[in-house]
């Protein structure tokens, strides 16, 4: 059998023709967007409603469209991630001179201060 005749369902399309990858590569040129609202109802008192919006698009055309969330979101960027860890760093950095600033303070003899401690 050659390759032109193992087509099946999942390289092309029936009575379009178009295979499976030159479809793919158009949705995710141009984008997709599929929404759609569900609504629940009792008495005409709305007890429910989910609004549904997806976007189905290639990352270069989703920044074109000025979506970018993902760079951004530390699970699934490594930038994103290191920020994160540097911020965090920062924090327990400042806070390990603080608590260093007031054991210093705390158990310091009353000599070593200048003289400003018992000294009147």
């Amino acid at each position: 059998m050659s390759s032109r005749e193992m087509r099946g369902p999942l390289t092309e399309y029936r009575g379009g023709g178009a295979a499976l990858p030159d479809v793919l590569e158009r949705v995710l040129d141009k984008g997709i967007v599929v929404a759609g609202d569900i609504q629940i109802n009792l008495l005409d008192i709305e007890l429910l409603t989910v609004k549904l919006r997806i976007l189905i698009a290639s990352a270069d055309k989703a920044r074109e469209m000025g979506i970018d969330w993902w760079e951004s979101d530390p699970f699934l960027s490594s930038s994103a991630r290191r920020e994160e860890l540097e911020q965090r760093v920062e924090r327990l950095e400042e806070e390990l001179r603080e608590a260093r600033s007031r054991q210093l303070e705390e158990g310091a003899p009353a000599g070593d201060n200048g003289g400003a401690a018992g000294g009147g």
